[in-house]
């Protein structure tokens, strides 16, 4: 089969007709898909078999259409965009005047994150992409959803030399060797898991339509429907719910959430081991009672600020602060979550260069999270 060559270069450039306060690509980023790949200032990735390129500028995004394509088809593209960022479902300005009303550190943290929007992506390819993430990070998932779709995914086009793939089928991560080729790929465990949980659909009465169809339960019986997957806890269970299921209120509580909630909400560790299920739901809960509805929403905006890709973002001023690096783990046999502490670190902020200063007497703790608590395969 012979693939569409595109340069972007031959791109007519089509206004989304929105604005930076509304839609920030930053968005992409900020660990809800890990398929958009950023090309100086154009983001690109395949959406239901389409191409899509942004560019984002001062006052609004634009996206890029073929010189060939009919108005039918550019009205398609649009639509579609505008139904993936949620544009025309809620109005983010309106939300962060009233999240800022509501919460001090909400409002101080806004400011700097402007546009910070919920995806409302596949739900198959959310929920494969947070199989992923399981005691993982944003590069090392991007690596792995790539791997995907190279090795399963279907290619779509070549775009200035790039060949670009969509996400693949249930089907095609359900076949006989699919978990045996993702250890060989690295995925770990993590690739029995995949090709459980696209059997496990894929047996269902409705098939892939099951999953799609949580958008119109409760969310509480989206989420139960969710943990009976193979590798699908709470967390998990909670970013699709969030990022592709429509469930507006669903709070996943990662190490960055649990982090916030220890620094900025009062939440306190008492020097147990074990961040309970338990307190997995008081976490949550203290954000919806906080911020009312699309409190998944607000609670994203404080997950990007906590980013180290975005340190920089918030200006430092002269702060010396001692905390303890956690990190959790949700265990599905119990229901628990482990919390797992490593060292203490001290860190001095300065304002005026932007850069965090550590004390040269303590290792500095980049270091990861790990633990030997944690079984690994």
């Amino acid at each position: 089969m012979t693939l569409q060559t595109i340069q972007t270069a031959r791109l007519v450039w089509k206004d989304l007709k929105t604005c930076p306060k509304e839609l920030h690509l930053d968005t992409l980023k900020c660990g809800q898909s890990f398929r958009w790949r950023q090309t100086k200032d154009l983001w690109s990735c395949i959406l239901q078999g389409k191409l899509c390129v942004l560019r984002q500028t001062d006052s609004t995004v634009f996206y890029g259409a073929l010189p060939e394509d009919d108005e039918h088809q550019v009205k398609q593209l649009d639509t579609l965009l505008r139904d993936y960022f949620q544009l025309d479902r809620v109005s983010l300005q309106s939300c962060y005047k009233r999240w800022s009303d509501l919460d001090a550190n909400f409002k101080a943290k806004a400011i700097h994150f402007a546009g910070i929007r919920m995806l409302r992506q596949d739900p198959w390819e959310n929920l494969v992409s947070f199989i992923c993430s399981s005691n993982n990070n944003i590069p090392r998932i991007t690596q792995m959803v790539n791997k995907l779709c190279l090795h399963y995914g279907s290619p779509i086009c070549i775009v200035d030399d790039m060949v670009h793939y969509d996400f693949p089928s249930i089907q095609a991560l359900a076949k006989d060797g699919v978990e045996q080729k993702l250890r060989e790929l690295g995925f770990g465990y993590r690739a029995k898991y995949i090709a459980q949980t696209a059997q496990q659909i894929l047996q269902k009465q409705q098939g892939e339509q099951w999953l799609w169809n949580l958008r119109n339960t409760s969310y509480a019986e989206a989420k139960a429907a969710l943990v009976e997957l193979a590798g699908v806890g709470p967390k998990v269970a909670d970013c699709v719910c969030l990022m592709s299921l429509d469930h507006a209120e669903a709070i996943p509580v990662d190490t960055h959430v649990w982090q916030i909630a220890l620094r900025d909400y009062g939440f306190k560790n008492k020097g147990g081991k074990t961040l309970t299920a338990k307190l997995y739901d008081q976490v949550a809960d203290h954000f919806r009672q906080v911020f009312g509805d699309y409190s998944g929403w607000a609670h994203s905006v404080l997950f990007t600020a906590d980013l180290r890709a975005f340190e920089d973002r918030i200006p430092k001023t002269e702060v010396k602060k001692e905390e303890i690096a956690t990190s959790v783990k949700i265990e599905q046999h119990d229901n628990t979550v482990q919390v797992i502490e490593t060292q203490k670190v001290i860190d001095k902020k300065h304002d005026g260069g932007g850069k965090r200063k550590r004390d040269a007497t303590l290792p500095a703790s980049r270091t990861v999270r790990r633990s030997t608590r944690i079984k690994r395969t």
